[in-house]
């Protein structure tokens, strides 16, 4: 598998179904030249014009299957981005 096809694949954490992105870049071993962590980019805020959210680092620890569409992880959700939500009866938090 190369980077490209890792790439098309969403990253999915199996706790909450959440889809965390996709994969942008991998960290490997000096010692072993194996995998040490998937890199996801942080989500742009406002188009990117606000700059991203801290990028998201998976270790390959915890990859539990890679499919044919999607990369299965188990590992802590990324924190809240503070912000608005939406709330029931139509009033912004």
């Amino acid at each position: 598998m190369t980077l490209c096809e890792l790439h098309a694949k969403d990253v999915i954490q199996l706790k909450t179904g959440e889809n965390l992105g996709r994969v942008d870049d991998l960290v490997f071993s000096e010692k072993t030249a194996g995998i040490e962590k998937l890199i996801l980019h942080g989500r742009p805020r406002l188009f990117g014009l606000l700059g991203r959210d801290a990028d998201l680092e998976i270790a390959w620890a915890d990859v539990r299957r890679i499919g044919a569409d999607v990369v299965m992880v188990e590992t802590t959700p990324p924190p809240e981005r503070p912000g608005r939500r939406w709330r029931q009866g139509g009033i912004f938090m």
